[in-house]
């Protein structure tokens, strides 16, 4: 019989797609092991384009709340699954309840919310040892004296033709096939990810992503907005602004913000040439898409939770006052973020399309 884990996932979609890291280790450990994840029904469609996932897990019960009686009615039709292992990712002591409830023998977490008894294999989180989210991820699944892996496998989401051309016809109401899709290729496209569900001292000013994509837009890229039904407010902003400053047609500015769901969201992201994205669960995709990605940190640490992607360049003024890891600026200046000009991306992007055409040319030569 087959070895199965049932890990429980986190509430955040860039954690979601950090945890992908966690899962290729446990295959590459135990090729044989199914891995299910307990997750939001928000993450499903994410879930679903990670190869080392056999099912997601509907959690019933929204983020924060208790619900006994809902958490054991999951976690008793769980017990026939027989797993033999649950990994606990959140640190609360409400995310061990279900595999202590499903009787799964071993059940693996920090410490976090004085979680003993609901966690038999109880590991001490060092944050000094583990400064990365991801390390910490890594460090449960394995054993408690076990080092981390000597490289650290990135996130790889994968996305197929088939739902590329699908989700450019829903978003289009054309009709989309292999020759249409051939033609997108040829064409740079420039997603912006404005959004940052964490708050505003994580967010890059509208007019600045306006600027930049108003230099794209007068060099002949397209422009794509992408976010949530959240990021509907930001990304009209940015869009209003490119259009009023550049003339340009609507054909060069796509806003689809809370126009897609997250499955089609990413489906699309893969087409981008370039991504800028805020420290949000956006740029975590666009790095699983393994995009050239310019990821601009405010009140965030970029050694906490990097792009995992060997094509980002990752822009933060490191300023005297941060990471101060606040929703709003305490200060009320948000110099973390003013202060970083446009001028700055524009820079990222040319090293970023300099590189790219110099690793084609030797990828060229050696063929």
């Amino acid at each position: 019989m087959s070895k199965k884990i049932l890990v429980v996932g986190p509430s955040w979609v860039g954690d979601m797609v950090m945890a992908q890291s966690l899962f290729i280790v446990l295959k590459q450990r135990s090729p044989e092991v199914e891995i299910d994840v307990l997750a939001p029904e928000w993450s499903l469609p994410l879930l679903a384009k990670m190869p080392e996932v056999r099912r997601g897990v509907v959690m019933p019960v929204g983020h924060g709340r208790l619900q006994l009686k809902e958490r054991y009615r999951l976690a008793k039709s769980l017990r026939t699954a027989q797993y033999s292992q649950a990994i606990v990712l959140p640190n609360s002591l409400k995310s061990a309840l279900i595999p202590w409830m499903a009787k799964i023998p071993k059940r693996t977490g920090f410490r976090g919310e004085m979680r003993y008894g609901l966690i038999n294999d109880l590991r001490i989180l060092d944050k000094k040892k583990l400064p990365m989210t991801v390390q910490r991820f890594l460090a449960l699944g394995g054993a408690a004296s076990e080092s981390l892996p000597d490289l650290t496998p990135y996130p790889k989401l994968t996305v197929s033709e088939l739902s590329v051309e699908t989700a450019l016809q829903k978003v289009s109401g054309d009709t989309i096939n292999s020759d249409t899709l051939s033609q997108l290729h040829k064409h740079k496209i420039l997603a912006l990810c404005p959004g940052a569900e964490y708050g505003p001292a994580k967010q890059w000013p509208a007019d600045y992503f306006a600027a930049v994509a108003k230099e794209k837009i007068e060099a002949g890229w397209q422009v794509w907005l992408f976010g949530s039904d959240k990021d509907r407010t930001i990304c009209g902003e940015v869009e209003q602004i490119i259009l009023s400053s550049t003339g340009a047609a609507n054909e060069s500015v796509q806003n689809l913000a809370g126009e897609t769901t997250l499955e089609q969201a990413v489906d699309l992201l893969s087409l981008a040439t370039v991504v800028i994205g805020n420290d949000s669960g956006m740029m975590h995709i666009a790095a699983a898409l393994d995009r050239d990605l310019i990821v601009i940190y405010g009140s965030s640490d970029p050694s906490f939770t990097p792009p995992l992607n060997t094509r980002a360049k990752i822009l933060d003024l490191n300023l005297e006052c941060s990471p101060c890891f606040k929703r709003e600026c305490p200060l009320g200046h948000y110099d973390c973020l003013k202060q970083l000009l446009p001028a700055s991306v524009l820079s990222a992007i040319s090293e970023l399309r300099s590189e790219k055409l110099e690793s084609d040319k030797l990828e060229g030569e050696r063929e």
